[in-house]
């Protein structure tokens, strides 16, 4: 496990991040995804592309949505549940888990879903997309000891 930026489990680093999750949520539907439907992260600064996720709280039932990075895999979308390299999974994977049917937003479209955890050979197999992707998450990746889930979302008929 390589050293992670100090500080990153800090509870204020949970909340700031929820905060500016909340803000992107609320820009990103009121125009359509052309403001922040894409994140620049240096030194590139190439578009990485977002999706907003909608999850049910599995404890409170209460609605949620979550702006992610996800890669197009044919006609499935992949996101991967990094939380930054934190030590526990975010809890949008565990209500994606519990109640998999869910909606996610593209720009202007709303899809509907089925999540599943991609299995051992299906991430050996995406992995390599993500991070040429979204190279941090091989950063995450190396910050935790975790194993962190990849997470396929399927088309709803």
């Amino acid at each position: 496990m390589q050293n992670k930026p100090k500080g990153l489990d800090a509870d204020w680093v949970r909340y700031l991040l929820k905060y500016m999750g909340g803000a992107n949520v609320r820009i990103y539907r009121a125009t359509g995804g052309r403001v922040l439907g894409n994140l620049r992260v240096p030194p590139t600064f190439k578009p990485v592309p977002l999706l907003l996720l909608d999850h049910v709280g599995r404890k409170s039932g209460k609605a949620f949505t979550t702006p992610l990075v996800y890669l197009r895999d044919g006609d499935d979308l992949v996101v991967v549940a990094s939380q930054g390299g934190r030590p526990t999974n975010p809890a949008w994977f565990y209500n994606l888990m519990a109640t998999p049917e869910t909606t996610v937003q593209i720009k202007r479209d709303v899809l509907a879903m089925r999540a599943r955890r991609a299995s051992a050979e299906e991430k050996a197999r995406i992995w390599p997309k993500l991070v040429e992707l979204y190279a941090d998450f091989d950063s995450y990746a190396s910050w935790t000891d975790r194993d962190i889930p990849v997470v396929i979302l399927e088309p709803r008929a």
